[in-house]
Order: structure tokens, then sequence, then C-alpha cells
């Protein structure tokens, strides 16, 4: 499926006041004869709103969404495979102080979660927005405008966790993503906190533990490099904090469902040009262009 799938992927920096909790909008625009299948890789959470229903997410416990105008994500440590046919997506990309600071729930308890957002009882205070963002004809500028107004308003309308707590909580995220953050104890060292706090915090506001955020950030880089180069092939994609390739090959299948090699023979029509996109707007390394978001921004 997807041979006749167009894609036009766009992304946006939101304005100053909210840059610390959304990495970024992104519209993607698809137009397909029929249906195209993808995966979304596991990052952070979250929201998107869809210019028609013709959506189908299902994720590897079996959950899924279909037939819907809004669904959310949580933060993910497993791929998430979807089926859309024509339509625009905008894609909220929370950051973790975002999803705390924004949602106000433990990231932990929507791990791994895909959501129909229009029934979800959680998410009704994005309902009525959901069901205003589109009008009849597209209109890139004043979508973003609307997106920018709501989520302004909603921070206005939600209490901040106390200056320490958020401090930590970009900490962990500026060490999580950094390349050279290899080891648990090295993300201690580097946050300055004890573990035990580590631990409490990543649970809250990253949904998982230190050391699978770790593992799951250096697959991540792999995946990348290996996206945006696929000549690379998997063994020139490879992080340097991977000890063989087994261990890739077992860590893969983990958080993606499948071996390296199934994912690299299937077609990615609208993930591959999310990366690429991302890479072009950030403007720098592909590490760097991974940072913010984890392409899992779409």
């Amino acid at each position: 499926m997807g041979s006749d799938c167009k894609v036009a992927v766009h992304f946006f920096q939101p304005t100053v006041n909210l840059s610390r909790f959304i990495s970024t909008f992104l519209l993607v625009e698809t137009t397909v004869d029929g249906a195209v299948t993808d995966y979304l890789h596991p990052g952070w959470g979250n929201l998107r709103f869809h210019s028609t229903p013709l959506l189908m997410a299902l994720n590897q416990a079996g959950a899924r969404v279909c037939d819907t105008h809004f669904t959310a994500t949580g933060p993910s440590a497993k791929a998430l495979l979807f089926t859309v046919g024509t339509s625009r997506i905008w894609t909220v990309a929370l950051l973790p102080l975002g999803w705390v600071r924004l949602l106000g729930v433990p990231a932990g308890e929507f791990a791994d979660a895909v959501m129909d957002g229009a029934t979800h009882p959680f998410f009704a205070m994005f309902r009525p927005f959901s069901e205003t963002l589109f009008e009849q004809q597209p209109d890139l500028e004043g979508e973003l405008a609307r997106l920018s107004t709501f989520f302004t308003d909603l921070l206005a309308k939600t209490p901040p966790s106390s200056v320490t707590e958020e401090a930590r909580i970009e900490a962990i995220h500026a060490g999580l993503v950094d390349p050279s953050t290899g080891t648990v104890g090295g993300l201690v060292a580097r946050v300055g906190m004890g573990q035990r706090t580590l631990e409490r915090v990543c649970k809250r506001a990253f949904g998982f533990s230190p050391k699978l955020l770790l593992r799951r950030q250096r697959l991540m880089r792999s995946l990348v490099h290996f996206l945006l180069d696929p000549s690379l092939k998997w063994i020139g994609a490879l992080d340097s904090h991977y000890h063989d390739q087994a261990q890739f090959v077992r860590e893969f299948h983990e958080f993606m469902g499948m071996t390296p090699s199934h994912y690299a023979a299937m077609g990615h029509p609208i993930l591959r040009e999310v990366v690429l996109e991302r890479a072009r707007f950030s403007g720098s390394s592909v590490l760097a262009a991974h940072q913010r978001s984890q392409i899992a921004d779409l």
C-alpha cells in the first residue's frame, strides 16, 4: 500500500512562551490512492488532530483507535502501527515538561497508550478545539494560529510545578538526549540528583525508568541515522553505546516489534519524510535534529 502516496511535511517552532513545553507543531499532508501504512517510532507523548477520520492506529498490546478526528499517544517505548488515507494531520509534540504542565497527569499512567481523544474522558478539554481547528478549506496559517492561541490559553490556566521540579525535568531531558550520556550512573552524575529522585521524576514526567529511556535513545539515534542514509546499512548506523550488533538486534525487536531487516525491507513513505524534513528544519547534524522531538512528531 502507499505506492501512490504523496506526503508534504511542515514543521513549525512554537512561540517562545510555549517552547519549554512543546517541541514543534507539525503538519503532515497525505494524498493517497487508498491508504498507506507506516510505523510511528517510540518517543514522547503527542496530540494529533486530523482533518478526516481516515486513520487507524494499533499498538503492540492490541489497543486500536480508528475513525476519529483526534488521537492521543502517551510516551512510548514500543512502535505504533498506523494506517492513514488522504488527510491533513496536525501533531502537537509535547516535551516531557509539557506533558506534566499541560496535561497534569503522571506520564507513566499513559505509557505506550494510544487513545481516541474524541471519547476518552481525560481529553475532554481538547474536544471543542479539535472540532473547530479545521475549516472547509485548508488554511495552514489560520490553523497554526488557532493551535498557538489554544495552547497559550491552556498554559495560562495550568499551574506550574515547583521551580525545582521543572528544573529537574529539563535537566534530565537534556541528559537523555545528549549522545554522550550512555549509563544511568552518567545521567545521575550529570543531573546532580540521587538515583531514587531520578527514578521518581522519570516515571512522572517521562513515563519510564532512566535505564529504559537511555536504551530507547540509543536505538532511536541509530534509526534516525539509517532513515536519513539507508546506504549506511545497519552496521554503519549503530549508536556507539551498543556493545555489538547482536545487542542492537535484540533491542530493536523489543522496541519496534520486528527485526531490523524486516523494518528495512518495508516502505516508510511518511516517517522517512518526517525525518528528512526534521533534519532540514533543524539545519544541523543528524543527532541535533533528533534531540528535541525524537522523530516522534508525526
